[in-house]
């Protein structure tokens, strides 16, 4: 496992950088995940894409999770997070973007056919992650299987409570359910880039990353993945030291 903490006002150049480094030429599949944290990072890729100093137009993109009666049009849905921050600013055609299916009738098949789709593909490159302030990995909450596929899950209160900031602090509208990737889907990413920022990251960063590997963490599975870099800045690993 490689890491590398850094200065809050560098967070983003030194993810993108890493991120670059680790996609082959050609026709890259970038797995993505969303929130707060990454998006400082889709920013630098957006900015460096108009300098002309990259292009990842002919990437395939593959999202991690989308909430449960989120269709595709609804900007808090994570199908316009990725469109919209990812996709449209690099150049990205819609053919070649991948996320569950949120508002689909059968949200079990949906996930099943997300799986199955992952499963076809030539496999993710580079799967960026986050982690949750309790330690979840997407949308796998504490008490995941480490072998867990693409599924429905129930979000816990905490993790609806640290999202309600994206649907105007209404912790009552974030929906209760999601697809989410499995930690063995996650795991088959052939390197992971784990972002974390802030103090509210700092427990679960330590105890994925030095602690056992449980359920009760999830995003502790990391450890068992061949290649890993860790991208934190300094409040996140304040618990570190």
């Amino acid at each position: 496992m490689k890491v590398t903490v850094v200065d809050d006002d560098i967070f983003a150049t030194i993810a993108a950088t890493a991120l670059l480094a680790g996609l082959p030429s050609g026709g890259p599949t970038l797995g993505v995940a969303t929130g707060g944290t990454p998006m400082r990072v889709y920013a630098e890729l957006a900015s460096r894409s108009r300098r002309g100093e990259v292009d990842l137009s002919g990437a395939t993109v593959v999202a991690l999770d989308e909430y449960v009666g989120l269709d595709a049009d609804d900007p808090r849905s994570y199908a316009a997070y990725v469109r919209t921050r990812i996709a449209d600013p690099l150049g990205i055609p819609s053919p070649n973007v991948h996320v569950p299916q949120g508002d689909s009738a059968d949200p079990v098949a949906a996930a099943e056919a997300f799986e199955q789709q992952i499963a076809e593909a030539a496999g993710v490159d580079v799967q960026i992650a986050g982690i949750g302030s309790n330690g979840h990995l997407a949308f796998n909450e504490p008490g995941s299987a480490l072998d867990s596929t693409t599924r429905v899950v129930e979000l816990s209160e905490q993790t609806r409570h640290d999202n309600a900031r994206f649907f105007g602090g209404r912790v009552e509208d974030v929906p209760r359910r999601a697809i989410t990737q499995g930690l063995a889907t996650i795991g088959r990413a052939r390197s992971i880039l784990l972002l974390a920022a802030g103090s509210a990251k700092a427990d679960a960063l330590a105890a994925a990353l030095c602690g056992p590997v449980d359920a009760a963490v999830p995003a502790s599975v990391l450890q068992r993945h061949a290649d890993v870099t860790v991208i934190a800045d300094r409040a996140a690993w304040s618990r570190m030291a």
